[in-house]
């Protein structure tokens, strides 16, 4: 440092002291030279006696060397082969090592598209996941296996497209079948019933409940050859019984399910699903507009329905948490509320009792199915209650036809026997006993007329039909009883009281008609007694029962009854006013004709024949309707005298009308009706009678003497009405 320092003269001292080092190096350089020189020569020497053998040696080492590498050309070409091999089997086995780590990811991927193609898309997901989890990572480095893992999120997706639409179709599947699952369900539903009531038939031998002989033989032949054709279904079709698995194929579900499951996005699915679900449920239970026209309208109604609950149940059972309890009874309620206000209305329209039968058979058909499956059906029974409300107006509405036809059709006359035979096919027909008649020879006549035989048919078969519908509704035998005895005394109170009470007002209805239905409603009121036996037979039920109904037949009949007798009454006075006004009196006569008026033993005639059709009415009837017409006749000669049109009458014609009045208390005293005490039919005319008298004898003196006192002979007399007389 100090050669560069700013000392003057700095650098040639530097230059100095070197060139003084540089001498005693090269002194030293001679020292060591001088010392060794002896050596070098020596060296020298040797070497130049050795040059010789070095340049022979030279040569030789060269020929050896040009020999060798002759020699030695093979090996090195072989050699560099080996190497070259030895490179390539490096190369391969290096290869092998990373194709042995590629081909499980290549071999997998193949799988996950033969999967993909075959539809395996559950199976193509879980190949995705050992993709992703285990083989990419191995070979992350290498560009096929970075499109693999860009490829996979998009085949992800497709599955998710792919399985949504093969839900789709499953669900539009499952739409337009869910009527065929439910025709099978409720297929099945019914026979099951049919052959557990066959059975139970089979072994209880009361379960006909003692009807009538020959219905009973009928219902045990057809239950025999029912539990016959149960027992050959079932071993012929043991092997073709179908569910809904047999009608659906529900893999698109499953797969959907465990695809969304594998992919998160399970609750999604679940959404979609119960969504739709309800659309399509909401679309099931829209009725056709004219579904109450035919039973098949209802039939293929109530097999959507049960289709549609069918597929959800098993959806319930077989996979889990798609669906769960608490939602298909939500779903059911939903559809229950539904249901049962779209046949209140539909039912409603239903005039036509067989299609209402039908469609209550439907109903219990569709409640036993789906209380197969679990779900709550009590709201559909209480329903039938009040279908059967509109099932027995039906049937009363059809009953009446049928009686009013009866009555119609009969010819209101005794029923004719000519021998034994016929008198025991009416007897079978009717309830009739009267041991007289059983006395009598043939040909006899029976008191009633035909339409009795047909009415007491027609009750029971309306009791038949009335059956039919509280069969199968779960209820007790004493709760049918009750049923039935309730629709009969409709029956009887209502409808054939309302027939009985037009048939009697009806204007072609005469006297002889009148008497017959009072002779027919005595009889049909006798049977009513039978009626109750009836039902109990069919029910089981005895009549001694604290809560058993009564059948309202006595009241029926016997308003019926006083009905008729009042339009006899009515039409009695209704002929004798035909008859007086035909009476042709010339009041102006100056003696009598010495007999009675054409009209009046005209009227007596008649009076005479329709008293003797009353012999079988009941005394008290007779008798009633025979005071009643004299007394109406009574009233009527009586007002023909008292007249305001007429102004003057003749002794002779006074004595004429006298005339006629003998032959009114003749007629009177000749007891046309049995059952009358002394003369009290005669008293009937005792206020014309007094009058004429008072007139005939002229006896003034006398009836203004005694009148007022209760021993007067005149004393029905009325001095006004004498007056009027008195002055024409």
């Amino acid at each position: 440092r100090s050669v560069y320092d700013d000392q003057p003269n700095a650098h040639q001292r530097f230059m100095e002291k070197l060139d003084a080092c540089i001498r005693n190096h090269d002194r030293e350089i001679e020292k060591m030279c001088n010392f060794h020189h002896q050596g070098f020569v020596d060296a020298i020497t040797e070497l130049l006696k050795v040059r010789a053998d070095a340049e022979k040696l030279k040569v030789q080492v060269t020929d050896t060397n040009r020999r060798l590498q002759d020699a030695g050309k093979e090996v090195i070409a072989q050699t560099e082969e080996i190497i070259r091999c030895r490179v390539q089997q490096r190369n391969i086995t290096t290869v092998v090592e990373k194709l042995q780590l590629c081909l499980p990811v290549l071999e997998m991927y193949s799988k996950l598209k033969e999967q993909m193609n075959v539809k395996r898309y559950y199976s193509a997901l879980k190949t995705m996941e050992q993709l992703e989890n285990l083989y990419l990572p191995r070979v992350s480095q290498y560009r096929f296996c970075q499109i693999m893992t860009e490829n996979l999120p998009k085949l992800r997706e497709e599955i998710k497209e792919i399985s949504m639409s093969d839900l789709k179709d499953f669900l539009e599947s499952i739409r337009k079948h869910s009527d065929r699952i439910g025709e099978t369900a409720m297929r099945q539903a019914q026979q099951q019933k049919t052959f557990s009531t066959a059975l139970q038939k089979q072994n209880n031998v009361n379960y006909g409940r003692n009807m009538h002989l020959g219905r009973s033989r009928i219902l045990d032949t057809k239950n025999e050859i029912t539990l016959k054709r149960t027992f050959e279904d079932d071993d012929e079709h043991e092997e073709e019984v179908l569910t809904a698995q047999d009608l659906v194929d529900f893999s698109p579900v499953y797969r959907c399910l465990h695809i969304y499951s594998v992919l998160g996005d399970g609750e999604i699915f679940e959404n979609y699903y119960r969504k739709q679900r309800r659309k399509q449920a909401r679309l099931v239970l829209q009725p056709q507009s004219s579904m109450h026209e035919t039973v098949e309208g209802y039939r293929r109604y109530f097999s959507q329905i049960v289709g549609f609950f069918v597929v959800e149940d098993h959806i319930l059972h077989v996979t889990q948490g798609l669906v769960t309890r608490t939602y298909t009874d939500e779903l059911w309620n939903m559809a229950l509320s539904k249901i049962i206000a779209v046949l209140r209305t539909h039912s409603s329209y239903c005039s036509d009792p067989d299609l209402v039968l039908e469609l209550k058979n439907l109903i219990v058909l569709f409640a036993d199915t789906l209380q197969g499956y679990g779900f709550p059906v009590n709201r559909l029974f209480d329903l039938l209650f009040e279908i059967r409300e509109q099932y027995n107006e039906t049937l009363l509405k059809k009953w009446s036809g049928l009686f009013r036809d009866i009555f119609e059709a009969d010819n209101y006359s005794p029923i004719p026997v000519v021998n034994e035979e016929e008198y025991k096919i009416v007897i079978s027909k009717f309830p009739f006993q009267d041991p007289e008649l059983d006395k009598q020879s043939f040909p006899k006549k029976l008191p009633m007329s035909q339409s009795v035989p047909q009415i007491y048919i027609q009750v029971k078969e309306f009791i038949y039909a009335s059956l039919k519908f509280s069969e199968s509704l779960h209820r007790s035998s004493t709760e049918i009883d009750d049923m039935l005895r309730k629709s009969t005394n409709l029956l009887l109170t209502r409808t054939l009281s309302s027939c009985l009470q037009n048939l009697i007002k009806k204007p072609h209805i005469g006297l002889t008609e009148l008497v017959q239905i009072i002779i027919n409603t005595t009889h049909l009121e006798q049977a009513c007694k039978y009626l109750e036996d009836f039902i109990s037979n069919i029910t089981n039920i005895s009549q001694v029962t604290v809560h058993t109904a009564r059948l309202y037949g006595l009241s029926t009949f016997k308003d019926a009854r006083h009905a008729a007798e009042g339009e006899i009454y009515t039409k009695l006075n209704q002929k004798i006013d035909e008859f007086i006004q035909i009476a042709d009196y010339d009041w102006t006569m100056s003696e009598s004709d010495g007999r009675a008026s054409g009209y009046l033993m005209d009227l007596i005639n008649f009076l005479r024949s329709t008293f003797q059709v009353f012999t079988h009415l009941p005394g008290k009837v007779a008798q009633t309707a025979c005071m009643s017409a004299c007394q109406h006749l009574s009233t009527s000669l009586m007002q023909m005298l008292l007249d305001s049109e007429l102004k003057q009458i003749s002794m002779g014609a006074i004595q004429q009308f006298n005339l006629d009045v003998i032959q009114c208390e003749l007629f009177a005293s000749s007891e046309p009706v049995p059952g009358f005490q002394g003369d009290t039919l005669q008293l009937a005319f005792i206020d014309l009678r007094q009058l004429l008298d008072l007139f005939m004898v002229w006896d003034w003196s006398t009836y203004l003497a005694d009148y007022g006192q209760a021993t007067s002979k005149y004393l029905r007399v009325n001095p006004s009405t004498a007056l009027t007389l008195l002055e024409k």
